[in-house]
């Protein structure tokens, strides 16, 4: 059993108190949890990535808490949630795809309490610095339009060529002024994931 060897951790949070001159009451707040680790397959080919999955469950958890305990709510409070991994020049999106896929989402769900929704997810290559863009959707119906949404994060010293940055996204909420019809968050059942 692998287990993640993590250089540090950020938790980012994010209040929208005004938007387009109206005051939001409450705020709008997304956390994201970013841990920063060792590719233990960074300059090499290597067909089985079970070691990566294995990180990904342990990291779905370990960050789900933290963005969930950074937003100061119960879990079953999270209204959304994504993820996404950024791998430095000596990875490949395949190391990213093994973190998150597999087996990333059980422990999130967890620690959102429930998360019958398909977890949005992205990937991509870059150096110290880069931008990642994680995406977020409704926790239990992904038709829910106004939780359609991103946060974006960013460590200045990560990822170095041989890391991979890990991050997970939980809100307490949708996005401010939502105006763009659909099933609403009060309409979902959650039973399928999509309604």
């Amino acid at each position: 059993m692998s287990s993640a060897r993590i250089r540090k951790i950020a938790v980012f949070v994010d209040e929208i108190h005004i938007e387009q001159g109206r005051q939001i009451d409450p705020p709008t707040r997304r956390a994201c949890a970013v841990a920063v680790i060792d590719n233990p397959f960074a300059g090499q080919f290597v067909e089985d990535l079970a070691d990566l999955m294995q990180v990904g469950e342990e990291l779905g958890g370990q960050l789900g808490e933290r963005a969930v305990a950074a937003l100061g709510i119960a879990p079953a409070d999270a209204e959304s949630y994504g993820k996404a991994a950024l791998v430095g020049e000596n990875g490949e999106l395949e190391h990213a795809a093994a973190i998150l896929h597999p087996k990333l989402g059980a422990p999130l769900r967890k620690a959102v309490e429930r998360g019958a929704a398909l977890v949005p997810s992205s990937k991509k290559r870059g150096g110290m610095g880069t931008v990642l863009d994680v995406p977020l959707g409704h926790k239990d119906a992904a038709y829910v339009r106004s939780h359609f949404d991103g946060m974006e994060v960013r460590i200045s010293d990560a990822p170095r060529a041989n890391e991979i940055l890990v991050a997970v996204a939980v809100t307490d909420s949708g996005r401010p002024l939502p105006r763009v019809g659909g099933l609403t968050k009060d309409e979902a059942k959650g039973e399928d994931g999509l309604r």
